[in-house]
C-alpha cells in the first residue's frame, strides 16, 4: 500500500502542478519542468550562466525556464538583448525580485525595487548624483584627486595587492558624493564597511554559498528560515544599513537647507518638502535603502572593473604598451589625466570598453520584469515573469 500511496500523492502533484494558475501569455518555449522543482534539475546549480546558455543551443535565444514553480524568460545573446533593452527599453525596465538582498531592502531602493515608487526614487537619485559631479567639486576633480591617493598607497606598500587599493579607491569616489568626505585608506570603520561589502560579493559568486543564494531565489519562502550562507548576506547588509543610519543622523543635526553638501543632505531636503504628501515616496525607510544601495553598488562595480583591467593587461603586455605610449604621447607623466584628452585617446578609450565587455563582472545583471504584456518575437510575454539576461 506505500508504493500505491506515493505513486497518489506524485500524480495529484503532477496534476496541481499542470492545472495551477499559469502567468498571463503566451510564454517563449523551453524545457519541461517538474513539478516543485522546475528546471532546475537541468543546470548546474554552480555554474549557472553556462548551463543556461548551453539550454539556449536547443531552444533558442529566447526561452522559458522555471526557477522552481518560478516562470522565468532567459533571453542570451547580442542580437535579442539589443531589442529588449534598447528598441523595447521602457517596457523591459522593471526590476525582478532578488530575495538575498529584498529580506534586508524589503522591496526600498533603486536595485530591486519596482512600480512608480521606484521609478521616482531611482530619478531622484540619479539626477542629484549627476548634479553633485558638476557641481562645486566636478566628478573629475574627485576622481583626480582620489587617484592621486590611490598611487601614493601603491607607492608605500611593496610588494601589495592592488585588490584593496582599487576597491578603496572606488568606494571613496562614491563616499565623497553620498557622505560628502573620503575616507582614509587605513581607518577602521572604512575597512569594516569594505570588507562587508566584499565578503557580500564572495557569497555571490563562490560555488557553495551561490548554490545558497540560488535556492533562496528558488525557494524564498522555505529557504528564508532555512540556516546558510545566504543568512550571511542579510546580516551584512544589516550591519552596512547601521553605519548609513548613523550618517543619516549626523546629516540631519548639522543640515544647511540652504547649502547641501552631499547626496544624504539633498534626501533629508527631500522627505522634509515631502512630510505632508500622505502618498510621498521619499521618507527615513527608502533614504536609508537607497543611500545603502548607492553605497554598495559603487564600490563594488568600480573597484572590481579596474581589479578585471589590471589582471587583463598584465596578461596582454602589448597592448599595455600601446595604452602606455599613447598616454605618454597625449597627457605626458607631469599632469593628471582629464575629460578632454579622451577624444585624443581612441586606442586607450577602446581597450577600456574592451575590458569592461570582456569582465562581464555581472554577467546576468539584476532580475527584470516587464512593466506591461507586451508582444515580444511573437510571445507574448507577462508581468507576472522575470526574465533574465545573458550577453556571450
Amino acid at each position: 500500500t506505500q508504493p500505491f500511496f506515493l505513486l497518489l500523492v506524485f500524480i495529484i502533484t503532477c496534476i496541481l502542478f499542470v492545472s495551477r494558475k499559469r502567468p498571463r501569455g503566451n510564454l517563449p518555449p523551453g524545457p519541461t519542468p517538474l513539478p516543485f522543482i522546475g528546471n532546475m534539475h537541468q543546470v548546474k546549480m554552480n555554474d549557472l550562466i553556462k548551463s543556461l546558455v548551453d539550454l539556449s543551443k536547443t531552444y533558442g535565444p529566447m526561452y522559458t525556464f522555471y526557477l522552481g514553480s518560478r516562470p522565468t524568460v532567459v533571453l542570451c545573446g547580442y542580437q535579442v538583448l539589443k531589442e529588449a533593452l534598447i528598441d523595447y527599453a521602457e517596457e523591459f525596465s522593471g526590476r525582478g525580485e532578488f530575495p538575498a538582498v529584498q529580506m534586508y531592502s524589503k522591496g526600498n531602493g533603486i536595485v530591486y525595487g519596482t512600480g512608480e515608487r521606484w521609478r521616482q526614487l531611482r530619478r531622484f537619485a540619479i539626477t542629484t548624483l549627476k548634479n553633485f559631479g558638476m557641481g562645486k567639486r566636478s566628478l573629475e576633480e574627485r576622481v583626480q584627486e582620489e587617484a592621486q591617493y590611490l598611487i601614493e598607497e601603491f607607492r608605500t606598500r611593496k610588494p601589495f595587492d592592488p585588490t584593496f587599493g582599487f576597491s578603496s579607491a572606488g568606494s571613496n569616489i562614491i563616499c565623497s558624493l553620498v557622505f560628502g568626505d573620503r575616507f582614509d585608506y587605513r581607518d577602521e570603520e572604512f575597512l569594516t564597511l569594505l570588507y562587508l561589502i566584499n565578503n557580500n560579493c564572495i557569497y555571490y559568486r563562490l560555488p557553495s554559498p551561490v548554490v545558497s543564494t540560488q535556492l533562496l531565489f528558488v525557494f524564498p519562502k522555505i529557504m528564508q528560515h532555512v540556516p546558510g550562507p545566504h543568512r550571511k548576506i542579510y546580516k551584512n547588509y544589516v550591519k552596512l544599513g547601521a553605519f548609513v543610519a548613523k550618517r543619516l543622523q549626523m546629516n540631519k543635526e548639522t543640515l544647511d537647507p540652504s547649502n547641501p553638501r552631499d547626496f544624504i543632505d539633498c534626501f533629508l531636503i527631500k522627505v522634509e518638502q515631502e512630510k505632508n504628501n500622505p502618498d510621498t515616496h521619499f521618507n527615513y525607510e527608502t533614504m536609508l535603502k537607497t543611500t545603502v544601495n548607492v553605497f554598495f553598488a559603487g564600490t563594488e562595480t568600480v573597484g572590481s572593473t579596474l581589479r578585471y583591467g589590471f589582471r587583463i593587461l598584465l596578461r596582454h603586455p602589448e597592448v599595455e604598451e600601446k595604452v602606455q605610449e599613447e598616454i605618454d604621447r597625449v597627457i605626458g607623466r607631469d599632469r593628471s589625466p582629464c575629460m578632454e584628452d579622451r577624444s585624443k585617446m581612441p586606442y586607450t578609450e577602446a581597450v577600456i570598453y574592451e575590458i569592461q565587455r570582456f569582465a562581464d563582472i555581472v554577467p546576468m545583471s539584476v532580475p527584470h520584469t516587464v512593466t506591461r504584456d507586451i508582444k515580444f518575437r511573437g510571445c507574448l510575454v507577462s508581468f507576472d515573469c522575470c526574465f533574465g539576461k545573458i550577453m556571450f
